[in-house]
């Protein structure tokens, strides 16, 4: 059995750029897939986040428009409900990653808002990448690798290939030209290579031990590549 550090947002709202707070937190299918695939599968989790808050759920993400309909939504409902360690979330200051096998962080807005700018944050994934820990990142969340430093100040993930929500999806979803900054765009600016596939279909891209995804719908299929690479 593997023991799995789910990193996740603390932040209920995303700043734009007129000042206003956009409700946001993790999007509910992000980490209900992989928490599904991770439990079944008969691995522990663990959840971190800044603070020690519990983190919020994005409540639009919890509609059925969101989930392809109300009985599919009523399941991510029910799933979220059983997921009890978000409940009792440790602090980053708290993680000690030789404790866990592999790490993983779900999307939504959240991670534009905190864990984007988080310093802790950023020195955990890059110990990760630094020790060959497996590293799995979906949709907004790929938002944290911005803050990750170097000995040298360079982006340690420079270099890698990631997928991540695209400018298509952020201007699809509405809120493009309300952005202060837009996630594909800055990801290139530290360095990577970043990997575009179509809007809202599921994409993966594995480099080395760094797994993600690209949008909600590549939750599942990175789940079940992280859980090939773990063996």
């Amino acid at each position: 059995m593997s023991t799995i550090l789910f990193l996740m947002t603390g932040a209920d709202h995303w700043t734009l750029a007129d000042g206003t707070r956009h409700p946001t937190g993790f999007w509910a299918e992000e980490a209900v897939a992989p928490y599904e695939a991770f439990r079944d599968a008969g691995h522990e989790v663990v959840v971190a986040t800044p603070g020690g808050v519990v983190p919020p759920v994005d409540r639009g993400s919890l509609e059925a428009d969101a989930n392809g309909g109300q009985e599919n939504a009523d399941r991510i409902s029910a799933v979220l409900d059983s997921f009890t360690e978000l409940h009792s979330p440790l602090s980053l200051e708290e993680v000690d990653l030789g404790d866990y096998d592999a790490v993983y962080l779900p999307g939504g807005h959240g991670p534009m808002e905190d864990l984007a700018v988080d310093p802790l944050a950023g020195d955990l994934l890059t110990t990760a990448l630094d020790t060959g820990k497996l590293l799995g990142v979906v949709c907004h969340a790929p938002a944290a690798l911005l803050a990750a430093e170097g000995p040298d100040g360079a982006n340690p993930f420079a270099g890698y290939r990631v997928s991540a929500f695209t400018n298509a999806e952020e201007e699809q979803a509405g809120l493009a030209d309300r952005a202060v900054w837009l996630l594909q765009d800055r990801l290139v600016e530290a360095g990577v290579d970043f990997q575009e596939g179509e809007p809202w279909a599921p994409k993966v891209v594995v480099d080395r031990t760094l797994v993600t995804g690209q949008n909600p719908a590549s939750s599942a299929p990175l789940a079940q590549e992280m859980l090939r690479l773990l063996g």
